[in-house]
């Protein structure tokens, strides 16, 4: 009976098995369906063309007006090659002070009066003891004068034997004696001449002169003070009388960083702008490059000068050096000069060795590596990477890579 119903359960069909095969067959179509449209609609967002980024446009263009560009922009200080604070020689007291804050002086000028009634008195002392010399030194012409025939008739007397040898030699001692008077007062007389004019340089010590013309900027000590070059400033004691500006000699100096210091050279034509004066540009060119670094600024200083002197430029002042390219007589005799292109400064991506433009080439951009000079307003020179005439993008580059595709801005 038992075989009978174990072959029975065997024919007997397994219903619910049945349905899972069916299910398992349905559900891998569905799938794949679901993964064919997720692709699909994937790939139509990432294959359908973008829109395009509005952006301005500028057009790369050479400076106007015949002006030269500015191959590079310095900031700086007007600083004075000829400024002095002008001290007495000798330390005494202040009797009398004859300048003020902003007066001319000229070479050679009384600035100030010291105190000499010592120095007077040694003085007086000193031309008492050259007299004296003097006086001491005719004396003993006087006596060489008078004892020079006697020497002589002693002499010719010996001759002819009626003076005694002992009586000629003791004559000669008084004559060699007279003579050696005479030297030493001689001697005498330069010594104390020497000391006279110590004493009338030490008088002249107590006036001080301005040793150029110039301006004074700064007055340093009052009447009644004691000045002394030794001093160190402190308590009542000055150093100094008043500092003294040569307005001729001012000129600029600025740090020009290591990696733009060939593009300077000496004699080059520059532009001046004062920040007290930013729209009014003053004519300069390089003196000199100072032929050494420094490393903790990695900069070099460079010396700029005016073409000509300005009332308005005064010690101290802040200004911006542009360094202006070579004039077209210069390219013309085969100097190698970078042109400069003016771009807006909103064209310009990143800055130094990374800064870059996009070029507009039909509706798509392409970055190009440009070359910088220095700002002119709101534009950038642009030494290398661009031509006349191309066209840039301006506004929305962060949106931008390579091959953008861009479409004019209604703003620009």
């Amino acid at each position: 009976m038992s075989d009978k119903t174990d072959l029975l359960d065997k024919l007997r069909l397994d219903r619910n098995a049945t349905r899972r095969r069916a299910t398992s067959r349905l559900a891998w179509p569905i799938v794949g369906g679901l993964v064919l449209t997720g692709l699909g609609v994937g790939a139509y967002f990432l294959l359908r063309p973008a829109d395009a980024v509005p952006v301005g446009f500028a057009v790369a263009r050479a400076p106007q007006g015949g002006k030269t560009a500015s191959l590079l922009d310095a900031s700086g200080y007007v600083v004075a090659r000829r400024q002095a604070t002008v001290a007495a020689k000798i330390t005494a007291r202040v009797t009398e002070i004859l300048i003020e804050e902003g007066q001319h002086v000229a070479g050679g000028q009384i600035m100030a009066r010291l105190d000499d009634s010592n120095i007077h008195a040694a003085l007086v002392q000193a031309e008492a003891q050259r007299r004296q010399a003097e006086a001491n030194l005719s004396a003993a012409r006087v006596a060489l004068a008078d004892e020079a025939p006697i020497f002589k008739r002693q002499q010719d007397l010996n001759i002819k034997g009626w003076v005694a040898s002992a009586d000629l030699d003791e004559e000669r001692a008084k004559f060699d004696a007279a003579q050696e008077s005479v030297k030493v007062s001689e001697q005498a007389l330069a010594v104390a001449t020497a000391s006279l004019a110590i004493a009338e340089r030490n008088q002249e010590d107590t006036v001080v002169r301005a040793p150029y013309d110039g301006v004074i900027t700064v007055k340093a000590a009052q009447p009644g003070e004691v000045v002394s070059p030794l001093s160190a400033g402190g308590g009542f004691t000055r150093t100094g009388i008043g500092t003294l500006v040569d307005m001729d000699s001012l000129e600029v100096e600025v740090d020009v960083g290591e990696n733009f210091i060939d593009r300077v050279r000496p004699g080059q034509d520059a532009q001046v702008r004062l920040n007290a004066y930013p729209d009014q540009p003053i004519a300069a060119y390089v003196i000199a490059i100072i032929p050494t670094a420094d490393r903790s600024k990695a900069t070099v200083k460079v010396r700029v000068g005016f073409r000509q002197k300005d009332a308005r430029i005064l010690p101290e002042m802040g200004a911006r050096v542009a360094f202006l390219a070579p004039a077209a007589a210069d390219r013309a005799q085969g100097a190698v000069v970078a042109a400069g292109l003016l771009v807006p400064a909103g064209a310009v991506i990143g800055s130094g060795d990374t800064a870059a433009v996009f070029v507009v080439k039909g509706e798509r951009v392409e970055r190009r590596a440009v070359q910088l000079g220095a700002k002119s307003g709101a534009d950038q020179i642009v030494l290398g990477g661009l031509a006349p005439g191309e066209t840039v993008a301006t506004g929305n580059l962060a949106k931008l890579v390579e091959g953008t595709k861009v479409t004019r801005s209604d703003n620009n």
